[in-house]
């Protein structure tokens, strides 16, 4: 309800820096949405209603995250967490450094692409529209008709608001709103599994449980940011059992003696970059460094 109002806001108030306010508050309120619908999908939430099913199903054509291919990619990621091979489908990809010198220079823009700052803040974009929906369609169309049917229905939403109201419209009710959303997404994403002390793991030593805790991250925030993101921050938890709700994963953590002291990062700016500037796992060291001097 209150995305709703925050969108009808975008449209029906006189205001400009007022309709620029509710289209950022969409955003975030998008944001939440997005986590809860991924809760559901995970069957944390509303696990025997078919209704809910139904409704999420819907939400996720409209908020072009069709369910066909975020269950099935989001699932593998889960069970593929930190393993050096495998764990690219529904995650950002990673290379050891060795794997790295040896590629030839179009794989190596490519990775480094995909990783790049600029492709997460237009995550929208790139990870969305094309990850989420043309590239499935293009390559399983029959598996992944409803990604067709979300990039139509989104093209379609944006066609009426510039015939019936405005290229602001188009701008402030969808545009900016989803451009919000997905570059926070796409930057949480990333950092719960890309940020300084992360582990990425060969087949043979890797479990689920060292999975969780060792290559997920906690994202500490302030309680505005917790509550827009539905505890997300809370990743180790996550990764641990997703069937943990997300209102009790704070419960989880608190409650959980093991869970209390988990790999952390921020919103900080400082943590952002160090974030940002890892892209290879080099062996020998264990850790995640730069591309710098490679």
């Amino acid at each position: 309800m209150l995305l709703i109002l925050a969108l009808a806001g975008t449209l029906w108030n006189f205001d400009l820096p007022a309709k620029i306010l509710c289209s950022v508050l969409a955003g975030f309120l998008l944001m939440r949405c997005f986590v809860i619908y991924h809760d559901q999908q995970h069957y944390a939430i509303l696990s025997k209603s078919k209704v809910a099913e139904r409704l999420m199903q819907a939400f996720g054509i409209l908020a072009i995250t069709p369910s066909s291919v975020w269950r099935s990619s989001h699932n593998h990621h889960h069970k593929h967490n930190s393993k050096l091979r495998g764990s690219n489908i529904g995650s950002f990809p990673i290379m050891t450094k060795d794997e790295f010198v040896r590629s030839s220079r179009r794989r190596r823009f490519a990775y480094l692409f995909v990783r790049h700052p600029l492709t997460i803040l237009f995550g929208y974009v790139f990870m969305f529209l094309f990850g989420m929906c043309l590239n499935p369609f293009m390559n399983y169309p029959r598996r992944h008709l409803d990604c067709l049917v979300a990039m139509i229905v989104h093209v379609a939403i944006g066609a009426a608001l510039v015939v019936f109201v405005g290229w602001q419209a188009l701008l402030l009710t969808l545009i900016l709103p989803f451009f919000i959303t997905y570059a926070a997404a796409t930057y949480f994403f990333y950092a719960q599994h890309n940020f300084p002390g992360v582990s990425f793991i060969d087949q043979g030593g890797w479990s689920y449980e060292k999975a969780a805790m060792e290559s997920s991250s906690y994202m500490r925030t302030g309680p505005l940011m917790r509550w827009f993101t539905a505890n997300i921050g809370y990743h180790h938890v996550h990764h641990l059992n997703a069937r943990i709700p997300f209102y009790r994963l704070p419960e989880g953590m608190r409650e959980i003696p093991e869970l209390r002291h988990p790999k952390e990062t921020s919103l900080h700016p400082a943590d952002i970059v160090r974030c940002l500037r890892l892209k290879v796992w080099d062996v020998a060291q264990q850790r995640m460094v730069g591309v710098r001097g490679l």
